[in-house]
């Protein structure tokens, strides 16, 4: 079935805003301040619902669009671009390079590089949090985007799969900001905020889908690159760091089998 950019951008609106609230909202009414742990689980399984994204239905249908070569041109391509994002935020943050290793802290996984003793600097970790995440999210509506204008029910998967993945991304922002002693409706607010990116990211796939179906590959790879990165080079090194065991990568095989199970219904 042939998508739309009206439904594209309506998906990449409940997938970016109502799934980071939902998350929010989930903190301040039932946890408040979450444990580490319990970060990392979630964010474990969202690192394997992204992953499930990419390589079950972002790579396969840029393969069959354009190729190969092309799909691995993109990929590398959301790499570099999001690698290049986060070293701003780290320049504008004034995080320096040796604050770049892995940490044992899931607030540093969302460049905070200060031990937080404080909530002061609790709130300046929520804060920033809530900046990287908003950045993280840009990808994400580019492929739900370029998905939706190609296929309805793709854009529909991507954006399931995707709102799956934010919840427990809300969750770890509201934490720190409520932590912090933000008033938990604030938090929530602030938490919903930080996915509207993700509205732009499926203006800007949109936009991209209704050019080629060469334009619509390069979006689906790049922006499956960007994911990549953001799992394997942020969520799931911290995430076992954190737990010093194999429950969050076992966590993240688990949320992978469910990301496969709903990419199949397509």
């Amino acid at each position: 079935m042939e998508g739309d950019g009206m439904s594209a951008i309506l998906f990449s609106t409940v997938a970016g805003v109502i799934g980071m609230g939902l998350g929010g909202l989930i903190s301040a009414v039932l946890i408040k301040r979450s444990s580490g742990e319990v970060t990392c689980g979630l964010l474990s399984f969202a690192a394997g619902i992204m992953t499930s994204i990419v390589c079950f239905g972002l790579i396969p249908e840029a393969i069959n669009l354009s190729g190969v070569t092309i799909s691995i041109f993109g990929l590398i391509l959301g790499i570099i671009i999001l690698m290049a994002l986060n070293r701003v935020v780290d320049k504008i943050t004034g995080i320096k390079d040796e604050d770049l290793k892995i940490h044992n802290t899931h607030e540093k996984l969302y460049h905070q590089s200060l031990v937080i003793h404080s909530r002061t600097k609790m709130l300046r970790s929520g804060i920033i949090m809530l900046a990287a995440i908003s950045l993280h999210n840009i990808p994400e509506g580019i492929a739900i985007g370029a998905g939706g204008s190609y296929d309805f029910y793709l854009g529909a998967i991507i954006a399931l799969m995707i709102t799956l993945h934010n919840i427990p991304e809300g969750m770890a922002v509201a934490a720190p900001l409520l932590a912090g002693g933000v008033n938990r409706w604030k938090a929530v607010l602030l938490t919903t905020v930080s996915g509207a990116p993700t509205v732009l990211g499926g203006l800007i796939g949109v936009l991209i889908g209704n050019v080629s179906d060469l334009a619509i590959a390069l979006s689906f790879s790049a922006a499956g690159g960007a994911m990549l990165y953001v799992v394997f080079g942020e969520i799931i090194p911290q995430s076992i760091v954190m737990t010093k065991s194999r429950l969050a990568p076992l966590i993240t095989l688990f949320g992978i089998l469910i990301g496969l199970m709903i990419t199949m219904i397509h």
